[in-house]
């Protein structure tokens, strides 16, 4: 059974793909209220799904007819992987983390499917033979050179 958190990423993305300017907005407690979770979990969603290493814009107004709207940002490739290895990745990221980034390239149509599973590959813990203290930024390191290949 899938994740609430999948199924209203999922969600979010198909309303963005069915809308033309691929942008929407959505209003936090009514979607909480169709998926029938907090709204703490649609935060959640938005803030670990929906950023700029992603290919996402967010603008948020809050108060009584508050929104949020989302917008799918158009990347030039080379320029995407440049910032993604320059300012997105840093000197340390999660397993997690990496997972999300290399899914979203992979939707973005950034990467193929098979260097995406080679990324995954290289990026799983097993893989990393090191003190756990230091997993994380041998994985950005790792992340970092395989994007750069890509742009070169």
């Amino acid at each position: 059974m899938a994740r609430i958190s999948d199924i209203i990423e999922k969600f979010i993305k198909q309303l963005i793909k069915e809308n033309e300017n691929r942008t929407i907005e959505i209003q936090r407690n009514e979607l909480a209220k169709y998926f029938d979770c907090s709204p703490s979990q649609i935060n959640y969603v938005l803030m670990t799904r929906f950023d700029y290493a992603q290919g996402y814009y967010i603008e948020s107004q809050r108060g009584g007819g508050g929104y949020i709207r989302i917008t799918e940002l158009v990347f030039d490739k080379d320029q995407t992987l440049y910032h993604i290895i320059t300012r997105e990745i840093g000197n340390s990221i999660t397993k997690n983390q990496a997972s999300r980034l290399i899914a979203a390239l992979l939707d973005r149509n950034m990467i193929s499917l098979r260097e995406s599973k080679i990324m995954q590959a290289a990026i799983e813990d097993a893989a990393i033979i090191s003190p756990l203290n230091f997993k994380d930024q041998i994985r950005a390191n790792i992340l970092k050179h395989m994007l750069a290949a890509l742009v070169k």
